[in-house]
């Protein structure tokens, strides 16, 4: 057994988490070592942006059915079962782990030590421990760094164990197929095989933060983008993938707190739980998207991305892999960001969703009714061609904007969040990034600088003093103008021709939200189920 790197023994890994007789030990190398690893080992590809491309294999997203929690004394009557949180048995996840100890027996492995949470107060130490280079990569640019000295005596509190190339046999081991992602919060202790998906290492930790800060440190934990202003104010894009939290975070006037995961402590603080942007990369372009375009360079890692042929120049328009292309990049590729990844009790909030039935305003401001009912429902849309199946556009609901990463219930994280919001006095946002002028296939997506200048408007305060009228089925308040955007997209049954089949659409994405909230009645107070949508009767 022959160790490499900086810092760290095999003797801890034996001790703490049971690996031994392993290969040759990649203790916390360089970026650099980590790219060279990935090319030598065929892993990847260096573009000619600097940045290495590596393929995932047969998983290109995350598998929501084939992630698991331990159910044991700790867990049983504190986590939200269902169909979110599948339980695994905890005999099962030591036998499987000991298969998975044996798998990497002989094998060279890589080890990288690094922390969650850039709140000194709520830090949380992991020991990544990754069969391939580009997995331990990844766990360097997604979480946050530690210094030299910290590594030399660095103590985890949490590990992970990745084996891409270790399969599950469902039989034996009691998951649904070869690939899973178990966290055991007994052990603190997460284990991903059968899948190269990097997004598991990622929000397997996420996971372990939505128990841990709300349920012991009384922090709410938020699957949400931040950033702050010139002043000092802090802004929150809370939205479920494709909805633009990265994207309409990333703004040269404010200055970055990060684009994915944070936390909201009880003294104000907003904090950033990663120290790295995982950003979607699809038909990405330096007009539209310029700070994460210019991010992708040597240290950041392209996923499933295609090329222009005969060259290694990456072609973001291509999705012969998946839709889901991403790049991994620590934080620092972008330029404005805030050091340390904090801010403050937030001005205003926003949430983000892509309605793709063309209905939703581009941007209305909620009362508190409404910004728990929004929250709670979390709706977006999927659009056809995203998944296979999917031939027309589909309601999607995910209580908080982040319900597969939710092990409480999410009624703890909306009485969290109605608190603080009546506490901090915050403005609150509904903001459509999705369609106008008619559905997916009729109308157009909003143009992304009419976004912008929505939400730069918002922050200045200008749309405080506008008139706003009311849209008569989801109760929205909408303003009649706004500086750089057309005023007729503002009411979006101005933009349909056909203003019987907008009612019609808009009736039945009610009914949709109406239906989903069923099951968060029991627990909703008047106010919050007053701003319910009224569908209208013919």
């Amino acid at each position: 057994m022959n160790e490499f790197g900086k810092r760290g023994s095999n003797t801890n890994l034996k001790a703490d988490i049971g690996l031994e007789n392993l290969g040759n030990v990649y203790w916390n190398l360089s970026p650099a070592e980590l790219v060279e690893d990935t090319i030598l080992t065929g892993e990847g590809v260096l573009t000619d942006t600097g940045a290495i491309a590596i393929e995932t294999g047969k998983f290109t997203g995350r598998s929501p059915q084939d992630r698991f929690i331990v159910c044991d004394a700790n867990t049983e009557n504190t986590v939200w079962w269902g169909d979110i949180n599948k339980k695994f048995d905890a005999d099962k996840f030591d036998a499987l782990y000991n298969r998975m100890k044996a798998y990497l027996t002989g094998r060279d492995v890589y080890v990288r030590d690094a922390y969650a949470c850039a709140d000194d107060d709520y830090r949380l130490n992991i020991r990544v421990v990754t069969e391939l280079p580009w997995s331990n990569m990844f766990a360097s640019n997604m979480f946050l760094r530690p210094t030299e000295e910290e590594i030399e005596n660095f103590n985890p509190e949490w590990h992970i164990v990745c084996a891409p190339n270790f399969l599950a046999d469902p039989e034996l081991d009691g998951t649904r197929q070869q690939n899973y992602a178990i966290i055991n919060f007994t052990k603190k202790m997460i284990i991903i095989g059968g899948t190269g998906y990097t997004g598991e290492i990622k929000k397997g930790i996420f996971s372990v933060l939505n128990y841990v800060l709300p349920h012991e440190k009384e922090v709410l934990s938020m699957h949400c983008s931040a950033n702050v202003g010139e002043d000092g104010d802090t802004a929150i894009f809370f939205g479920l993938s494709g909805t633009g939290k990265t994207t309409l975070s990333s703004d040269e006037n404010r200055r970055l707190i990060g684009d994915d995961e944070h936390g909201w402590a009880p003294n104000g603080s907003v904090f950033n739980f990663e120290g790295g942007c995982y950003a979607k990369t699809i038909n990405l372009s330096a007009e539209k998207e310029p700070q994460i375009y210019e991010a992708i360079k040597f240290g950041a890692i392209l996923e499933n991305i295609g090329f222009h042929p005969g060259t290694t120049t990456p072609n973001y328009d291509d999705d012969h892999i998946t839709q889901n292309t991403r790049v991994s990049y620590p934080i620092h590729h972008i330029d404005n960001i805030m050091v340390p990844s904090r801010g403050t009790n937030p001005k205003n909030i926003f949430f983000l969703t892509c309605d793709a039935f063309g209905v939703l305003p581009p941007i209305t401001k909620l009362t508190p009714g409404q910004a728990m009912y929004h929250f709670i429902s979390g709706y977006t849309a999927k659009v056809a061609g995203t998944e296979a199946g999917i031939t027309e556009p589909q309601t999607v609901f995910s209580a908080c904007f982040g319900a597969p990463f939710l092990p409480l219930h999410p009624t703890k994280y909306a009485e969290m969040l109605g608190q603080k919001m009546e506490e901090s006095n915050v403005n609150v946002w509904l903001v459509n990034t999705g369609w106008s002028g008619g559905e997916y296939g009729t109308g157009s997506r909003i143009k992304l600088k009419y976004t912008r200048a929505m939400i730069t408007a918002a922050l200045k305060g200008e749309l405080e003093n506008q008139e706003f009228i009311t849209d008569e089925i989801f109760g929205l308040n909408m303003p009649t103008t706004c500086t750089d955007v057309p005023d007729e997209i503002l009411n979006p049954k101005n933009t349909w021709e056909d203003k019987q089949a907008f009612d019609a659409k808009a009736n039945e994405l009610a009914r949709s939200f109406v239906k989903n909230f069923q099951t968060f009645e029991s627990n909703a107070s008047e106010e919050i189920m007053n701003a319910a949508p009224q569908v209208m009767v013919k």
